[in-house]
């Protein structure tokens, strides 16, 4: 009978390695190299995990933006844009508003189909770049950003500069006399409405699948 393998030592002198020493299971090499790695993936972790956590908190980060009056009916006109403060973030002060540019639907500049959600259009004021808030200029009949030079059209669509998509809107409905804003949303270059977006990230394309929706985002009727 072929004899069997014996079973390989625990023991590193017995396996022969250099400047082992009897009883040793574990050189010392190998137990210094094992310490380096378990304190290289601690650092590690200690960048990594709050990293992640900044970046992937937002996501289920429940936002719920109060529907609220910014005036009657006949404060506004379809030709030109009034300005209102609204509020994003209840609780939190001025910190928590915001500016909005509101005006009545006009067919004649407004091309997608209207539904009960924008008898009036609302406009926000975060650049679709990197945030700055942009300016609505009556005589140029342009939303202009000071920050990187982004100019968007009457309706909202990008005209020239960095922004990726157009400036994103906020549901409107009537409540008697009165026009309410509800939650903002996003739109693509064809003014198709998705739930909010960060800055910089586009719907056009592949980017609609790039930048999906937040599980947390509250879906209205019409929103991809």
């Amino acid at each position: 009978m072929a004899d069997q393998k014996q079973p390989k030592s625990k023991y590193t002198l017995d396996r022969k390695i250099p400047g082992a020493f009897e009883g040793e299971t574990v050189t010392r090499r190998r137990a210094m190299v094992v310490a380096g790695q378990a304190a290289g993936g601690v650092a590690a972790a200690a960048f990594i995990l709050p990293t992640l956590g900044f970046a992937m908190g937002p996501i289920f980060e429940k936002q719920d933006q109060p529907w609220q009056s910014v005036g009657k009916i006949d404060e506004f006109n379809d030709e030109s844009y009034v300005p209102r403060t609204i509020t994003l973030v209840e609780g939190i002060g001025d910190a928590g508003k915001s500016t909005v540019y509101i005006r009545k639907y006009n067919p004649a500049l407004d091309t997608e189909p209207r539904d009960e959600y924008n008898k009036y259009i609302a406009i926000s004021t975060l650049c679709m770049h990197l945030g700055c808030p942009v300016r609505f200029t009556a005589a140029a009949q342009r939303f202009i950003c000071p920050c990187h030079g982004g100019v968007y059209d009457i309706v909202g669509k990008v005209s020239g500069g960095p922004p990726v998509r157009p400036l994103d809107r906020f549901y409107t409905q009537l409540e008697g006399d009165a026009v309410v804003i509800g939650p903002r949303f996003s739109v693509n270059s064809e003014l198709r409405r998705f739930s909010p977006r960060d800055p910089g990230e586009p719907l056009d394309g592949v980017g609609q699948y790039l930048y999906p929706s937040r599980p947390s985002m509250r879906k209205i009727k019409g929103t991809s």
